[in-house]
């Protein structure tokens, strides 16, 4: 079973965990229910997903603000009312064997995944964060049986600000893109937050790096990464977690074969 906790190391008999990004996306349409099922089946030890409020209050699983590159539906998801985003396919788009999938709630996700990792990802508009997104993100995950099992994330650090107040308990990971590095806000933000994790994007994690995160104990939680090798160099150099849009390549690639397992003769 996958050590889950706020944990400075969360690994799984030895190898980084690997997380489906948005389920298993690269055979499923994303941020479905179909996505995270499939990325279990195909070995993933959870999921990374992302979260608006939408108008109506719910917390929905969507990445894009806009509906329109899923779905052909132009909507704001911020500003669309529950049943108008449950109306949309979000399935269809990846053919028949998908059309039907509808954009999720939080709660039925982590009903949907009992034991599994979640990574909630709180998506944020640029400029104008939804403060209380992080609150009824809180409340979701307290109702949801998920004590040792999620860690919430998010690129804005007024969103993780928030989601600290509303729930200290619960384990923060601070998201850090390639284009946007911003080293002196990240590690300004990671002495004021004190987050479980760091998430940085594969291209920034170097050797010096990864050892300096994990001496602040922090676990290294690396995305996007769907090279066997690039996975396989991440393990070594102590990352926590690999998020991948293909989890069934990635956990082949960080199993160990039985003949590796297998102690040579005297």
């Amino acid at each position: 079973m996958p050590q889950t906790t706020g944990s400075a190391s969360p690994r799984a008999e030895g190898r980084p965990l690997v997380l489906g990004h948005r389920g298993a996306s690269a055979d499923a349409p994303e941020n479905t229910l179909a996505a995270f099922r499939l990325a279990l089946a195909q070995g993933a030890d959870g999921v990374e997903l992302d979260v608006w409020r939408c108008a109506t209050g719910e917390v929905v699983v969507f990445h894009d603000e806009d509906t329109a590159r899923l779905t052909g539906v132009p909507l704001t998801v911020p500003d669309a009312p529950l049943p108008a985003l449950r109306a949309l396919d979000v399935g269809a788009h990846r053919g028949a064997r998908f059309a039907g999938e509808r954009i999720p709630r939080l709660e039925e996700v982590l009903e949907a995944l009992p034991g599994a990792i979640v990574n909630v990802e709180l998506k944020a508009r640029r400029r104008r964060p939804d403060l209380e997104l992080a609150p009824a993100v809180a409340r979701v995950l307290r109702g949801g049986n998920t004590a040792g099992r999620v860690v919430v994330s998010s690129f804005d650090h007024r969103l993780v600000v928030a989601f600290r107040l509303a729930a200290p308990e619960i384990p923060v990971g601070l998201l850090v893109e390639a284009e946007h590095p911003r080293p002196l806000l990240t590690a300004l933000a990671t002495r004021l937050l004190r987050p479980a994790a760091i998430h940085p994007d594969r291209r920034l994690v170097t050797p010096a790096r990864a050892r300096g995160w994990i001496a602040r104990g922090l676990a290294v939680n690396v995305w996007t990464v769907d090279d066997p090798e690039e996975a396989r160099r991440l393990a070594t150099l102590g990352a926590s977690a690999i998020i991948t849009n293909v989890p069934g390549r990635i956990r082949a690639a960080l199993t160990p074969s039985p003949a590796s397992r297998t102690p040579s003769p005297p």
